[in-house]
């Protein structure tokens, strides 16, 4: 098991009950769910951790991931909702009132479109989106990034910048508050946050959460964006995307005595 700098010790790891876990390029490798990361995933349920993927992916894409994947719940489009199954029923949780949140987004795409001149074009998951507007960025500067997001700031959109899309909603949450508001309806309050909860991730929109959860990790391919993070990841894997959730894994199971 390696680490990038100090491993976790397994006293640092062997209270943990919930990862919580970005998924573009954190668990997926170049768009693609490893076969040892999927197996991962059933490990970690297996050994009695559970798992919440914290994403800015579209609601049509955490329907899938909460009837097939081995988790506790998913959080979607940058904190918008929190989606559980129900036998073959996807069932959500909102953060604010359903309809508000949907005809925002639909005011805000409209607001967006025109920012996005030759270069940039929605993500090909937008028609599955219920609250936010997902911009594709793979391939585009940082400079144009970043130049793009200003503009969508500068009409009254909150903004999250993934490795993979440029989230943008009108609301005042994200992942970080929607990760809150779940875990104290679990019962884990701030103290609980600290013994039970880790979390992994790879970008920019992470750094929510590495403020919020101490026991945090971060996947190889964070390291060239360390310099942007007001904070960082407690822990860096050797590995990069999916590969690095294996290590990261290992080392909870092996605390766990697995």
């Amino acid at each position: 098991m390696m680490f990038q700098g100090p491993a976790p010790a397994p006293e640092d790891l062997s209270g943990v009950q919930y990862l919580f876990t970005d998924i573009d390029d954190t668990l997926t490798t170049e768009g693609r769910l490893l076969p040892e990361t999927y197996q991962a995933l059933w490990d970690l349920h297996v050994a009695g951790i559970s798992i919440v993927p914290v994403t800015g992916g579209s609601a049509g894409w955490c329907e899938h991931i909460v009837r097939a994947w081995p988790v506790k719940a998913a959080i979607g489009e940058s904190g918008a909702f929190v989606m559980t199954a129900r036998g073959n029923r996807a069932e959500f949780e909102f953060w604010e009132d359903e309809t508000l949140q949907q005809e925002r987004k639909e005011r805000h795409l409209a607001a967006v479109l025109p920012l996005l001149g030759d270069r940039f074009r929605l993500a090909h998951d937008q028609r599955l989106r219920v609250a936010d507007v997902a911009i594709d960025i793979v391939g585009h500067a940082r400079a144009e990034v970043d130049a793009l997001a200003e503009r969508i700031r500068a009409i009254g959109g909150t903004v999250a910048i993934s490795s993979v899309h440029i989230n943008t909603w009108l609301g005042n949450y994200d992942k970080k508050a929607m990760s809150e508001r779940v875990l104290q309806r679990l019962g884990i309050d701030d103290a609980g946050v600290a013994r039970f909860v880790s979390f992994v991730g790879d970008s920019r929109n992470d750094a929510p959460m590495f403020g919020y959860v101490g026991k945090s990790f971060g996947v190889a391919n964070i390291v060239p964006i360390l310099g942007d993070l007001p904070s960082r990841p407690r822990w860096i894997t050797s590995s990069p995307a999916g590969l690095g959730f294996v290590e990261i894994a290992d080392a909870l199971l092996a605390a766990k005595g697995r």
